[in-house]
């Protein structure tokens, strides 16, 4: 089986002594604003275009990182190459990506911010496309997860109802209880495997099927 330890994305979030009940029990408010600058920066995008009768007769969509993904697709195909500035910034967007859902899911007390990695550590491996990719692959990753898609589903609900306790352990105690942090973190660390092999493209080896590090 796939050792976890050195799969080729990899995260831990620093578990925190202590927690802030006012900031916790106000979190889903003031997450807007940075929940906000993540959909603008990596959600979809596009335009629709319309004739001089004010009909619309086409549209464009996709996105910066499915603009990335299809375009890295492509590049491992046809030259066997991956940018290092595509990859460099599809890591730090998911960086980004991580600390924010990190502290909706009240990981952390700390304001996710744009570029300081704070508690939240992802960490990715950029890949040697000619000795460590199959060319052919990545036409096919997204489809050979899907019993992952399936599995995440499950977890990220669990790990849903284990934040809604955590909240009210938060309220009560100022702690989230470690079972419950461990298992959310889990939850983080089998969504960034799946990711770094289905949608970053860095590794042939397939995500193990397991929460630890």
């Amino acid at each position: 089986m796939t050792d976890p330890v050195n799969y080729a994305g990899r995260l831990e979030i620093d578990y925190p002594a202590q927690l802030d009940r006012l900031t916790t029990f106000f979190r889903p408010l003031w997450a807007i604003p940075i929940v906000i600058i993540l959909a603008l920066v990596s959600g979809p995008g596009g335009g629709q275009h319309i004739d001089h009768a004010g009909r619309v007769v086409g549209s464009t969509g996709g996105g910066i990182s499915a603009g990335l993904f299809m375009a890295t697709v492509l590049m491992i195909v046809f030259r066997q190459r991956y940018p290092r500035w595509w990859f460099d910034f599809s890591r730090e967007l998911g960086r980004f990506g991580m600390r924010v859902t990190a502290y909706l899911f009240l990981l952390t007390d700390k304001y996710p911010s744009t570029v300081e990695e704070q508690s939240v550590h992802l960490e990715v491996d950029y890949p040697d496309v000619e000795r460590d990719l199959n060319r052919w692959l990545p036409l096919v990753k997204w489809l050979l997860a899907i019993p992952h898609y399936i599995v995440l589903a499950v977890l990220t609900l669990l790990a849903i109802l284990a934040t809604i306790v955590a909240w009210f352990a938060i309220l009560f105690t100022g702690r989230y209880p470690r079972p419950l942090f461990d298992f959310v973190v889990g939850v983080g660390r089998w969504a960034v495997r799946v990711w770094a092999y289905a949608f970053l493209l860095v590794t042939d080896i397939y995500p193990p099927f397991i929460l630890r590090s």
